[in-house]
């Protein structure tokens, strides 16, 4: 096996682990509505998901060890791209901000502050900074 495919592998099986951590979130109140479900089709295809191991995790997410980030840099990285994710074409609508405070708290957010947490960062998901700046606000919010 090359180093690129150990890589490769590494990375697929992180995304696994990734996805259905959110899979377990989404389905925390015992099913998904119309708009969580297209996030998910969405997501599946953002993380290079393949059709059958998507309906595997929808049938049993615990399938797949969660990574969670250890690090508060690693949860507003993830955070950020969960953010423009979720922003980008607006379909969850009025849902995306109560959607990603549950996924916010998964992260490691407290959830007396998800709230906050998550509209500051749509905020700067919708002026379209970069991950550094993302991250310094973030960082530097309660200043």
């Amino acid at each position: 096996m090359s180093f690129s495919d150990l890589f490769d592998s590494e990375f697929k099986t992180r995304n696994k682990g990734h996805f259905s951590a959110i899979v377990r979130v989404a389905l925390a109140d015992g099913h998904s509505s119309t708009a969580e479900k297209a996030f998910l089709d969405k997501l599946a295809t953002n993380l290079q998901i393949s059709n059958s191991e998507y309906e595997e995790i929808l049938e049993n997410p615990s399938l797949y060890p969660i990574n969670p980030p250890y690090s508060y840099n690693e949860r507003l990285e993830r955070l950020f791209d969960l953010g423009r994710m979720v922003h980008i074409d607006h379909h969850l609508g009025d849902g995306q901000e109560k959607l990603l405070e549950k996924l916010g708290v998964a992260l490691g957010f407290t959830p007396s502050n998800a709230g906050y947490i998550i509209h500051k960062a749509l905020t700067l998901i919708d002026k379209k900074v970069d991950l550094d700046t993302f991250i310094y606000e973030m960082k530097n919010m309660y200043k």
